[in-house]
């Protein structure tokens, strides 16, 4: 039986995996794309250091985080992007109801915060919503139209660089807190790394949360027309 199935076998053992409450609470915490300690990830899971090692080996085991080692120290992290849909998939399914939908997301990740490495929340459902109406996303997928690449290489992002890169070039990813689409893929990330890096936003240390700055503001509005 075993060998008739191993992909549902291989899901199932996952599943399990992301299952029990303190191994997902580690991965939800690695969800900002930082990588921490066995002991750092223990205070998160509420678990003692030994307990928390067990609980890392079986995530690792299943390919859910990878390990880097320093010296003395090792850090873990989410083992790529795949890893961080599944678990943004499984916060929507979580949070779906058959009523009206009325977000219960903390206030400081709902405006605004990382969905592993590109823009998620109320701005970057805006962000997207924003680009469709501009004409730089093509009306029936996420994939640049002239106006858009044209635009996005004005920012400093070099597309044809970035489409080359072995993911999954734009697409619209379904949004935990807003039910809504915010921008996914290599072009998601390479917007929110150049918003980083020319200070239009801010991300906390401690949470997936990002903060726009009054520089933030001004450019936003500027080259997207955007209000934030």
């Amino acid at each position: 039986m075993n060998a008739e199935f191993p992909a549902d076998d291989a899901a199932a053992r996952i599943a399990a995996a992301i299952g029990e409450p303190a191994r997902a609470r580690m991965l939800y915490c690695l969800m900002d794309s930082h990588a921490r300690t066995s002991t750092e990830l223990a205070v998160v899971a509420g678990v003692s250091p030994s307990t928390a090692s067990v609980h890392l080996n079986r995530l690792k085991a299943e390919d859910l985080v990878k390990v880097l080692v320093q010296g003395k120290h090792r850090y873990y992290s989410l083992n790529g992007l795949l890893v961080a849909g599944v678990l943004e998939g499984l916060s929507v399914l979580a949070g779906a109801s058959p009523g009206k939908f009325t977000p219960n997301t903390p206030v400081h990740l709902r405006a605004a915060r990382t969905c592993y490495d590109h823009m998620a929340g109320t701005l970057g459902v805006a962000l997207h919503d924003r680009l469709r109406t501009l004409g730089w996303l093509s009306s029936n997928s996420c994939d640049l139209t002239p106006a858009g690449f044209k635009a996005f290489e004005t920012l400093g992002i070099n597309i044809d660089e970035t489409r080359a890169l072995r993911r999954r070039f734009s697409f619209a990813c379904l949004d935990w807190s807003e039910r809504r689409s915010h921008l996914g893929g290599a072009m998601g990330a390479a917007l929110l790394k150049v918003a980083l890096k020319r200070k239009w936003l801010v991300q906390d240390l401690d949470s997936r949360a990002l903060r726009v700055t009054n520089i933030g503001r001004r450019e936003m509005r500027t080259h997207f027309g955007l209000a934030v």
